[in-house]
């Protein structure tokens, strides 16, 4: 079942620090989108920065939750966001990683990060990341059989002035089974530029959730960046969408996994 725009919008600005987004999905993926909002809760002032930042990548995966939302309903999948801007905590970090809660991002400082104590490190993290972590590990649990982790994320075309050629990123950190097949099948589902943990990896520190989530639990695992130029429109995240829905589904065809048992592998 499709979920609107403004349904969804009203989900990625809602109060609770994460939600679940198809959660009658019964498909063998699970869909993870830790950027999918750029919402900061009224108490942090919107962290000191200008309308500009705060509405920027830097806060946010532009993109990514209405991609992320229209694969769940192509693969009958689950979808677990976090509801809170990545500058309040990225739940993409782990507690005490140095840019879960960042002082600055490319070229903006995020003032209200600036002096972060340790108390109110500790706040943050269990008031924004241990609910979304405790919903994706809930969602696990209501499997039947284990899933296949999905991650979900967009990425600036330019960085620090640099261009960026990828076009999507399929990235891995140990287990790159997923991610082998997928780069082997991609040019037959999208022309899009693809490569190999670009335009980060795994020494980025990018790989939290797959590791937290998919890898110590044995899960098949991968993570999707979309340049986020390539996602602007309704139409564009769409087309996207559908393609990288087709290009997960004969990944697991051609691994010769049954939908019902992925942890044959």
């Amino acid at each position: 079942m499709s979920t609107p725009v403004t349904q969804l919008e009203e989900i990625a600005q809602g109060n609770a620090p994460a939600a679940l987004v198809n959660p009658t999905g019964a498909g063998p993926f699970l869909l993870v989108c830790e950027h999918a909002s750029c919402r900061i809760p009224a108490e942090f002032d919107g962290l000191g920065l200008e309308d500009e930042a705060r509405e920027s990548h830097i806060a946010w995966d532009p993109g990514a939750l209405p991609v992320a939302a229209r694969m769940a309903r192509n693969l009958d999948a689950p979808l677990v966001i976090s509801t809170v801007s990545r500058l309040v905590y990225d739940c993409n970090r782990p507690p005490n990683a140095h840019d879960a809660m960042p002082a600055r991002s490319e070229r903006f400082t995020v003032p209200g990060n600036g002096a972060v104590t340790r108390e109110e490190r500790a706040r943050r993290t269990r008031t924004y990341y241990e609910p979304f972590r405790d919903l994706l590990e809930e969602t696990l649990r209501s499997f039947r059989q284990p899933p296949l982790l999905v991650t979900v994320h967009s990425f600036t075309p330019t960085y620090n002035g640099t261009p960026r050629a990828v076009e999507l990123g399929i990235l891995h950190d140990e287990d790159s089974r997923l991610a082998d097949q997928m780069l082997t099948l991609a040019p037959g589902f999208t022309p899009m530029n693809t490569q190999r943990n670009a335009p980060y990896g795994p020494a980025d520190g990018v790989t939290h959730t797959l590791k937290q989530h998919g890898i110590l639990n044995g899960l098949l695992n991968v993570m999707l960046e979309i340049r986020n130029d390539l996602i602007a429109t309704p139409e564009s995240q769409a087309d996207v969408a559908d393609a990288l829905s087709r290009l997960l589904s004969a990944s697991l065809t051609e691994m010769r996994i049954d939908a019902n048992r992925p942890e044959a592998l």
